[in-house]
């Protein structure tokens, strides 16, 4: 009917058409919940509905102008004719002719939160639906360590940061684990957290200390942050891996990364100093005693030097003399037992 009236037709009795009779929408509750940037969809479907025909049907979205009782059209399509007031918005026709009207809005902002309202229109039927659209931002956070303990100053400040998160209310509270108390044991003094900050986009920012007043404080125990907001399921918890101070562990190589690679470097320096020493009397050693029994084998053949085939034979080694002979020296040569001078 509506392809041979015409779309301006549809439209005209569309406003004379009452929210009646037995065609009826369902949202998703009273309230649904989107994330900042996501591709959203906002649920409103007829329930139980078998396939319709969409040239008879229409669908248009509004929202309500917050502060005022106005509304600001999003999307409407009846008939032939279809049209987006909001970039990007649209119902699928395949899914509205399953009676889907569910509107599709790409990376929802914040300023787009509100009370969202769907009309549906099956000639001669038409329902409406409403549901408040609230638009959350989780926050992204992290621990660090500002301050670590020193010898000359025993306090450390930890620092925890959440950022944008939105709506602004949002609650932030320390903990801390050790091996002897497994069991999260909250931390009530110490701590102060600032006011949260606006951003430009309009999410906040804000960010929380811990004080360790005291050495014993820093036992070894693993700090964490606690952040509770309306966006998440279950609180975030950010960790601070265990805290060591030289005053405390009395260790000195410190507490940085370094501290093995130096150990291992000194150890290594101290064992090659030892060495280097204890080699030096083994040569020491070693030349007396090999000089003592020179001594002792001169004395046995009964001459002053110390007879060497190598060394004092004319002919050497592959027929070549192993020393060059000055005038006035004397050349001993082995002849069986005993020795000649020449």
């Amino acid at each position: 009917m509506a392809s041979r009236l015409g779309a301006p037709l549809l439209l005209a009795l569309w406003g004379a058409l009452e929210v009646a009779g037995f065609l009826e929408v369902e949202m998703a509750g009273k309230t649904q919940v989107v994330f900042l940037n996501d591709d959203v969809t906002i649920y409103c479907k007829i329930p139980g509905s078998p396939l319709l025909d969409s040239s008879i049907m229409g669908v248009m979205w509004f929202r309500k102008i917050q502060g005022s009782a106005m509304e600001a059209r999003l999307f409407e399509y009846y008939g032939d004719h279809q049209a987006a007031f909001r970039p990007g918005a649209s119902v699928p026709l395949e899914l509205l002719e399953r009676g889907d009207a569910s509107l599709r809005l790409p990376a929802i902002q914040l300023r787009e939160a509100g009370e969202y309202r769907c009309e549906v229109v099956v000639t001669p039927q038409k329902a409406e639906g409403v549901v408040q659209v609230e638009v959350v931002a989780s926050p992204a956070g992290k621990v660090t360590l500002d301050q670590a303990p020193t010898k000359e100053n025993r306090y450390a400040r930890v620092v925890c940061k959440s950022a944008g998160f939105y709506p602004e209310s949002i609650n932030v509270t320390w903990e801390k684990w050790t091996q002897k108390a497994p069991q999260h044991l909250q931390i009530s003094e110490g701590i102060f957290t600032g006011p949260p900050v606006k951003n430009e986009d309009g999410t906040f920012n804000v960010t929380s200390y811990l004080t360790l007043k005291s050495p014993v404080e820093a036992d070894g125990a693993i700090y964490q942050c606690v952040v509770g907001h309306i966006s998440l399921h279950t609180s975030q918890r950010f960790s601070l891996p265990a805290i060591e101070t030289e005053s405390v562990t009395g260790n000195v190589f410190g507490n940085n990364f370094y501290s093995i690679p130096v150990a291992t470097a000194v150890i290594g320096l101290i064992f090659l100093t030892f060495l280097i020493f204890n080699l030096k009397y083994l040569f020491i050693d070693l030349k007396v005693s090999y000089t003592e029994r020179g001594v002792a084998e001169r004395q046995r053949v009964g001459v002053g030097e110390v007879f060497h085939p190598m060394v004092h034979s004319p002919i050497g080694r592959n027929g070549q003399c192993c020393v060059d002979l000055k005038p006035g020296s004397r050349i001993f040569l082995q002849v069986s037992q005993g020795l000649s001078e020449y």
